[in-house]
């Protein structure tokens, strides 16, 4: 069986406009051809549509249940991430299988089966469906695309890892086709159904290759469907890697690494694309392999589990939507809360966005030191208002001075994420002790302080003893925080 080859898209036709090719349009001998529109080619035309509207369901239907599972067992298998071309030898694979299977139930039912040039035509079009993606794949295959904006259809903007931005071609040929583009990545890319219609018009979902895709349909200008997909740069990350690509200075690196080791609970603020997740995957590598994690995230994210040399006793948790009913959705404040009874040594939540803030605290405060999580912020100092702003939504409606004793017993230092002077190297760019409250403040040293390029640099003398006690402890040496210049190259 060949697969067509797609370097550009191809932009499935409807299923009627393409039947004539596969009608009869002869009679054999001694037969009348009767006119158009009536007689046995009608009744000819609607048995071959039943069955490839039959046949093309089908073989999606194989193609969404298989796929994902064949893929995540190769994942588990290899241990990589697995590759376009790998996708289509599974997807191959199972089109063969369901073709076969097919063949045999419309034989048993006593239906008739379709030509070969039908069937085949069936094939092409939903293997177009499933890996063509109209103009979506090119975009997603070049390494250097850091993130798609697409604000209708034909209205799509690039940002790549250098810096530049560019307005590219559509990435289908209608708002209809890039829904049903949109229903497709959702219905094989999770591990639970996610919706995407006029009831549940958001879509956050994790792509097969990592990146991360928001969707919204019917809420825009227009009404048209616009999506926004990013991608990480690395799926798996270590300190090292990120002091070589510039995020960290030799001094940071040590610093950071002392803070996993002595067990504190870090959260991480920065923008949007910050590096927030990077960030968090490399602190994460340097927790022993056999403690126990409990990740907690609004769509499938981190992936701590992806490589189980590094954490080998992970459980990912996911929030769940309402169904058609309203009913069975999951929050990530109740995941939080389900987490905590699975003995974790450490608990991290991807995004902090609202009420879990409460449940996460308290897992911060109550023995599960070590702990992270990230938080959308544009500074390290505001990092304690827009918790407060958060614990206020939650159903504890703590006061202000609650929540702020809850946060200062719970969180130990902050560390931000900011873009360098170049705009595009994401640079550590202050780190706060939090030391405790006095009312409506949260009371924080500024131990790593930006620079006039926004990198961090220490602050001599800034951080209390004790802290610095726990940190020797564990390797830090003291001389990386008495350089008031940092360990920054040149």
């Amino acid at each position: 069986m060949t697969f067509p080859t797609e370097h550009h898209a191809v932009v499935p036709l409807r299923l009627h406009q393409r039947l004539g090719d596969c009608t009869p349009r002869s009679g054999g001998p001694g037969q009348e051809v009767p006119p158009p529109g009536r007689g046995v080619e009608d009744d000819d035309s609607v048995d071959l549509s039943a069955a490839v509207t039959g046949l093309h369901q089908y073989l999606r239907e194989r193609l969404n249940v298989e796929l994902p599972r064949r893929v995540a067992d190769r994942q588990d298998r290899t241990g990589t991430t697995t590759t376009r071309e790998a996708r289509r030898e599974l997807a191959r694979g199972i089109i063969e299988e369901a073709l076969r299977a097919h063949t045999e139930n419309e034989l048993a039912a006593g239906r008739r089966l379709l030509p070969r040039e039908a069937e085949q035509q069936v094939v092409g079009e939903v293997v177009n469906e499933l890996f063509g993606m109209a103009g979506l794949q090119p975009l997603l295959d070049d390494p250097t695309v850091e993130t798609i904006n697409a604000n209708r259809y034909d209205r799509v903007f690039v940002h790549y890892d250098d810096g530049r931005r560019a307005q590219v071609g559509p990435i289908a040929s209608s708002d209809e086709e890039l829904t049903d583009l949109v229903r497709l990545l959702a219905a094989r890319a999770g591990s639970q159904e996610r919706r995407f219609d006029h009831g549940s018009p958001a879509l956050n979902l994790q792509l097969p290759g990592g990146e991360r895709l928001f969707a919204v349909m019917g809420l825009t200008a227009g009404g048209v469907t616009a999506l926004s997909i990013r991608r990480h740069g690395y799926l798996t990350v270590a300190l090292p890697q990120l002091r070589r690509r510039g995020t960290l200075d030799p001094g940071l690196e040590q610093f950071l690494r002392s803070l996993v080791k002595a067990r504190k609970n870090i959260l991480i603020t920065g923008g949007t694309g910050a590096g927030k997740t990077t960030l968090l995957r490399a602190l994460a590598s340097e927790m022993d392999p056999l403690e126990r994690i409990v990740t907690i995230e609004d769509a499938f994210e981190l992936g701590l589990d992806r490589d189980p040399d590094i954490h080998a006793d992970v459980t990912a948790f996911q929030a769940r939507d309402p169904n058609v009913e309203g009913e069975g959705a999951v929050s990530q404040a109740e995941l939080v809360r389900w987490g905590l009874r699975m003995s974790p040594d450490r608990v991290i939540v991807g995004e902090i966005r609202g009420p879990e803030v409460i449940p996460m605290c308290n897992a911060m405060s109550q023995g599960n030191d070590g702990s992270m999580a990230t938080l959308h912020a544009s500074s390290s100092r505001i990092a304690f208002t827009r918790l407060a702003s958060y614990a206020a939504q939650s159903v504890e409606r703590l006061p202000l001075e609650a929540t702020n004793l809850l946060v200062a017993s719970a969180v130990h230092f902050v560390v931000h994420l900011a873009r360098a002077q170049d705009r595009r190297t994401r640079v550590v760019s202050s780190i706060r002790e939090v030391v405790g409250a006095d009312g409506p403040q949260v009371i924080s040293n500024e131990v790593y302080r930006p620079g006039t390029d926004r990198r961090a640099r220490p602050v001599a003398g800034a951080m209390r003893g004790d802290t610095l006690d726990d940190l020797i402890d564990v390797g830090l040496d003291p001389g990386v925080l008495e350089n008031p210049e940092g360990w920054w190259s040149p």
